[in-house]
């Protein structure tokens, strides 16, 4: 239980750090002069769409912070046999953090109003999140070669369960990023206003996967269950 409150802690955290910088907090009756010269208060109000990705985003913390809880109170039982974490995951970690910092370059380049950087961020951000993917499936892959099958043990089903869960967010991503990606070679005006808001809203749904993923590895590692052990251990 402690575990699932921690991991809900810094969503709400992070979730207040972001909203803080979104002016949701804002009071604009207390502001006075034109509306000009408050630069980016024009609207009054977050878009919806990073509104409606906030919600969406706290959800799936919560969906993961449930899978956490579950992992912690199903290992302590005797059947449990962990199995032992792939190499080729830290290649595909480093492969989901180029990701998001291809998506984060891909941002600034859209503030700047630099299409050409913008492409290469967006395409960069995808070619990486497709190559983390095939290497979670080669995982997979060699685990089951080595006799790692789903129904083999509690420990197998939850690490297929959990990367698995985690895998579908990430080609839900890639399905946005397209369309993003499609807005950037467009000649529209309306693809080319709204492409600085649609790059945003990548940046932050491959930052919180990329959160999710490092909390997951750590977790499939048995770093976290180590590190709750000796806090155990202080407290008692």
């Amino acid at each position: 239980m402690s575990v699932i409150l921690v991991f809900l802690a810094v969503i709400v955290g992070i979730s207040g750090w972001w909203l803080s910088h979104q002016r949701l907090m804002s009071k604009p009756w207390l502001e006075h002069g034109s509306v000009s010269a408050f630069p980016g208060t024009e609207s009054g109000s977050m878009p919806p769409a990073k509104v409606g990705l906030g919600v969406f985003l706290a959800v799936v913390g919560a969906l993961f912070a449930l899978f956490t809880s579950a992992y912690f109170m199903r290992m302590g039982l005797s059947d449990w046999r962990p199995m032992p974490v792939p190499k080729l995951l830290w290649l595909n970690t480093g492969m989901l953090v180029l990701s998001s910092v291809a998506l984060q370059c891909a941002l600034v380049a859209a503030r700047r109003k630099d299409i050409r950087m913008v492409r290469l961020g967006l395409i960069t951000g995808g070619l990486t999140a497709l190559a983390f993917l095939i290497g979670q499936l080669q995982a997979w892959r060699d685990l089951v070669a080595d006799g790692y099958y789903l129904s083999s043990n509690p420990a197998n089903s939850f690490f297929y369960l959990i990367t698995g869960m985690h895998g579908l967010h990430i080609l839900g991503g890639l399905f946005g990023l397209g369309r993003t990606t499609a807005k950037a070679w467009s000649d529209a005006p309306n693809d080319r206003q709204r492409l600085s808001l649609s790059v945003e809203l990548c940046a932050m749904y491959w930052h919180f996967l990329l959160f999710i993923w490092l909390a997951i590895f750590v977790l499939l590692a048995g770093w976290a269950a180590n590190f709750i052990d000796i806090c155990r251990q202080l407290l008692s």
